[in-house]
């Protein structure tokens, strides 16, 4: 009868270790999930600036028509990447191209002094400082996660549940890890 008793205790320890886990994981992956969601309102924050600001540079740049199609390419490859490495390799291709953008801008004094195109520079330079907060914050939590399903013994819980691994938000290669230079002068 005590071995019995002992016997059931043990598997009601087990049973809420296992639930703790999973609960655990179930509360690691959600705030992966939510830091994902910070990425994708600041992208489309920078998706939705994009137009403006170079509308606003046409009437000034009429001969620079390669360098809005790039922009603008980039922008729609942005928009529908559908996975984590499909949005950094285009969140990157779309930082090259605004690069790019942006020394093209430094031959047109009078748009440099536009107060609209100041104001989407800026905002545009603001919203690149909350994307590269929220791509940090994303993926010390991607590393959390994936430590933590991959370290025993939640890794065996993670297995049993199907928990897998999520990728980081990476960017390509080196000339894309720097952000757009906005100058104003």
């Amino acid at each position: 009868m005590t071995a019995l008793i002992i016997v059931a205790a043990i598997l009601v320890m087990l049973v809420f270790s296992v639930i703790g886990v999973y609960n655990v994981l179930v509360r690691l992956r959600n705030q992966v999930n939510n830091a994902w969601s910070q990425i994708d309102v600041q992208l489309k924050r920078r998706h939705d600036l994009i137009p403006n600001l170079v509308e606003t540079a046409k009437g000034y740049m009429q001969h620079e028509r390669g360098t809005f199609e790039a922009i603008t390419d980039a922008r729609s490859r942005a928009m529908g990447a559908g996975t984590i490495p499909e949005a950094s390799k285009a969140e990157g291709a779309l930082g090259e191209a605004l690069s790019k953008f942006m020394l093209v801008v430094e031959n047109y004094p009078d748009l440099k002094a536009n107060q609209n195109f100041l104001a989407l520079q800026e905002e545009l330079s603001s919203t690149e400082n909350r994307i590269s907060f929220a791509r940090q914050s994303y993926n010390d939590q991607v590393l959390f996660f994936n430590n933590k399903i991959q370290m025993f013994p939640s890794n065996i819980v993670a297995n049993m549940f199907n928990f897998s691994k999520r990728d980081f938000f990476e960017l390509e290669n080196a000339a894309e890890r720097e952000a757009p230079k906005v100058s104003f002068n």
